[in-house]
């Protein structure tokens, strides 16, 4: 095998370089003069092989040897099978990985050689070594694969140089054990789902773009290989605006033994989204006649809330339906209240509208609100309900409104015996719902409501869709016997499927599967306490005040942290009683114990402490002065699936 004259040079300086790092020259001299001056006569010339076996014998170039790793360079996403939740680790995504390819298995293997016209950064300087700049980074989904690429530093031509290797053919999606032919491949009709995140110095993410790629026409090249220059359009008020172009290659592994002519397959695609169109055409007919019936029975039910459509990121209506389906995270969540916690701690971010005039709506597809981290509550109560649906609850979406008239979704689950329990996708809670009757006499006492719901004017999950038509949209005079059609009114069961059930149209974005936190808590949790420990003895120094730690007082705080989280995440308060035992030890006579527990969702100390600051509570005790003040701080970083995590701190 030769080497490119460049490729040589190159190898050469690495190995110059690895040499000097263990400083084998300075020890090949020191072997050199000892062997001549022990072991050879006067006379004898020394050659190169008594210096090797003198290097060998002390052991010099097995350490070298043990130095030097070899991999094999493939795609940096990994790869995941189906029943094991796929993860991907942007800090291992620099080292090259190795893969087992099974070679009755195709697969795709998808490259991205660059990026060009990303003219928002047109004027973007190139980062200075180390300097922290803005970043890209690629999300993709294929048939419940999730990969992700290395980050990249914005520009108008973003350096993306990945390699994915999607598994085609998947038992687990139920297909057969042969190999796939050409044919077999032409009817998966599951697109590439592409999402481009930018994340910005602050570590904040945003939305670039969301891409569905269609892969088939790599079925009819001649050598099993395509390249394709995919424009990504913006997502919400930019839906049509074009903010960059990637260049992607495909190919086919193993080599296909015939392909397909171009004709073939364009034919196919033509006739599936032809069959799509009908398709969404008969749903749209029959909501028009649904809604019609829905005004007759009352003229003022036009301004209820009842949601049939929804815009996605891309600025297409879809049936509010296909935004649910029941989903399992696997092993990475164990309960539906820990489920309720997850979607909780994903941040919350309204879609942005330029300009001011209200809220601009937009619905975001499972992927792109789940790379984000952050969406609206639609996409955290869509979220919620399909991981219930999972559970094997019978959860629903509700859409109505909050005080003041504010449009709101949230979500519901009907229990066997009748108990409707409202769930707050934002804030984790749960209220019970006991409904108000207005005819009962003034003496009878009626339940008072602790949610915050106002009205409600339609539920739906992803088989059912049903309209409020009871004569009040008040949630607490609501009933919800969902059976009772004089009530609600529902939606043909038939239509719905005919658009939303999973492979019913080309046009569903499939369901990706949740990923395992990369976050290692530990660290995470020191690095925090750390950077607070700095920023605190920077404030009190500013204020003429000098700080003393105790760490013994820190670590008594951690098992109310842990406290805390538990009570969030089951309702249930536990180990409050040990924890006031130990303080109460841990304080001398004369002197008073002041703690300060705070939440966050995002990592960053800086803001975390500005927020702490504006609290007169926690300024109290981070600028005590007295004659013998010790303060300590204690950070619990708990990680979620997908990277998000509760960070609690307690200043004491």
């Amino acid at each position: 095998m030769s080497l490119p004259p460049e490729k040589a040079t190159e190898l050469k300086q690495l190995i110059h370089q690895q040499l000097n790092k263990m400083d084998v020259h300075g020890r090949i001299r020191e072997v050199l003069a000892e062997t001549i001056r022990e072991e050879l006569a006067p006379e004898q010339q020394l050659s190169t092989e008594d210096l090797i076996k003198a290097l060998r014998r002390r052991g010099i170039i097995d350490d070298v040897m043990k130095e030097l790793t070899f991999v094999s360079d493939i795609a940096d996403g990994e790869l995941t099978s189906s029943p094991k939740p796929s993860n991907f680790n942007d800090k291992q995504s620099t080292l090259l990985k190795k893969t087992n390819i099974d070679p009755t298995r195709r697969y795709l293997y998808l490259q991205v050689l660059g990026g060009k016209a990303f003219l928002e950064h047109l004027q973007e300087p190139d980062p200075l070594p180390g300097q922290i700049c803005s970043t890209f980074t690629l999300c993709l989904h294929f048939r419940n694969q999730r990969f992700r690429s290395k980050p990249v530093p914005c520009a108008c031509e973003p350096d993306f140089h990945d390699g994915f290797l999607l598994e085609v053919h998947r038992e687990s999606l139920g297909d057969g054990t042969r190999m796939a032919d050409a044919t077999t491949m032409l009817s998966i009709c599951d697109p590439i789902h592409m999402v481009l995140i930018k994340t910005d110095i602050f570590g904040e993410t945003s939305l670039v773009a969301s891409y569905f790629l269609e892969w088939r026409s790599v079925l009819g090249s001649d050598n099993g290989m395509t390249n394709i220059a995919v424009e990504l359009l913006g997502v919400g008020t930019e839906s049509k605006v074009s903010v960059g172009i990637l260049n992607v290659k495909l190919e086919v592994y193993p080599q296909l033994n015939q392909t397909l002519s171009q004709e073939i397959v364009n034919t196919q695609l033509a006739l599936e989204r032809q069959k799509t169109a009908e398709k969404e055409r008969l749903f749209l007919v029959y909501a028009k006649q649904w809604w019609r019936e829905y005004l007759q029975i009352r003229p003022s039910h036009n301004s209820r809330l009842v949601k049939i459509f929804a815009q996605d990121e891309n600025g297409i209506n879809r049936p509010v339906c296909s935004y649910v389906r029941p989903l399992r995270a696997g092993r990475l969540l164990d309960t539906p209240r820990q489920a309720a916690r997850f979607v909780n701690v994903l941040g919350y971010e309204r879609a942005s509208v330029i300009g001011g005039g209200g809220k601009h709506e937009q619905w975001c597809t499972l992927l792109a609100f789940l790379c984000r981290n952050k969406g609206d509550c639609e996409d955290h109560a869509n979220l919620l309900c399909s991981l219930l649906l999972g559970y094997g609850l019978e959860a629903f979406v509700c859409v109505g409104t909050k005080a003041k008239g504010v449009p709101h979704a949230w979500v519901m689950t009907c229990g066997t015996d009748g108990t409707i329990t409202f769930w707050e996708s934002l804030t984790g809670h749960r209220y019970i719902h006991k409904p108000i009757n207005p005819d009962d006499p003034p003496a009878v006492e009626q339940p008072k409501p602790l949610y915050p719901y106002r009205t409600i004017g339609c539920v739906f999950n992803h088989q059912m869709f049903l309209g409020n038509c009871q004569s009040s949209d008040s949630v607490e005079l609501c009933v919800f016997d969902l059976n009772d059609e004089s009530k609600w009114k529902p939606m043909s069961e038939e239509a719905i499927k005919s658009v939303c059930a999973p492979g019913a149209t080309t046009s569903l974005p499939p369901f990706p599967p949740l990923c395992a936190s990369v976050i290692d808590s530990s660290v995470t949790s020191n690095e925090i306490e750390m950077q607070l420990r700095l920023l605190v003895s920077e404030h009190r120094q500013d204020l003429g005040l000098t700080t003393i730690w105790e760490d013994q007082l820190s670590y008594l705080l951690s098992p109310a942290l842990a406290s805390y989280e538990f009570e969030r995440t089951t309702s249930i308060s536990a180990g409050n009683e040990e924890f006031q035992d130990a303080i109460r030890r841990a304080v001398p006579d004369g002197h008073t114990f002041k703690g300060f527990p705070i939440h966050f969702v995002y990592r960053n100390a800086r803001r975390a402490f500005a927020t702490c600051l504006r609290s007169p509570f926690c300024e109290e005790i981070i600028c005590c002065r007295g004659d013998q003040v010790r303060l300590a701080v204690r950070v619990r970083v708990f990680t979620y699936p997908e990277s998000a995590c509760a960070v609690w701190i307690m200043f004491a």
